[in-house]
């Protein structure tokens, strides 16, 4: 093998590991992005229980309130990730107790849905990395998890 293979071959490994961190730069931010998009989802839904609770004149002035603190970012549901071995867990906090709302592959940014709080379930529901994918996840992200049930 002369110096010059040997020079292409490593100019084009490191060309390939830059493109694999980016990749992989990218899922973190958009999982990030995620965990954003599900607490507002949250917040959304929030408010208008409780707007309906007010048409219903169900003790208007204790749902107002929690209206104003909604509106001003204060939930007592948070997502945030942890990051494992070979998954990104999008983690749901809600008053104390946690649960794992989606999984992604760290390498490829396929989204799973959990089947357990350590395991994903088989089948890719979504990958970040497709941006027509991505656009639809983070509009209908829903906190429940609903959208990652196949159809």
């Amino acid at each position: 093998m002369t110096v010059t293979a040997t020079r292409q071959e490593f100019s084009e490994f490191c060309a390939q590991r830059d493109a694999q961190n980016t990749i992989q730069l990218n899922v973190v931010k958009y999982c990030w992005m995620l965990c954003d998009a599900l607490r507002q989802n949250y917040i959304e839904y929030s408010i208008k229980s409780h707007e309906r609770s007010i048409l219903n004149e169900i003790n208007s002035d204790y749902h107002q309130a929690c209206i104003e603190d909604l509106k001003n970012g204060h939930s007592d549901y948070d997502f945030t990730f942890e990051s494992g071995r070979k998954y990104h867990k999008i983690i749901m906090n809600a008053n104390g107790s946690r649960s794992v709302h989606a999984f992604v592959d760290k390498k490829t940014g396929s989204v799973y849905k959990p089947a357990s709080f350590k395991t994903p379930a088989k089948g890719v529901r979504f990958n970040l990395n497709i941006i027509s994918e991505r656009e639809w996840l983070f509009e209908n992200a829903d906190w429940a998890g609903g959208y990652l049930y196949k159809r």
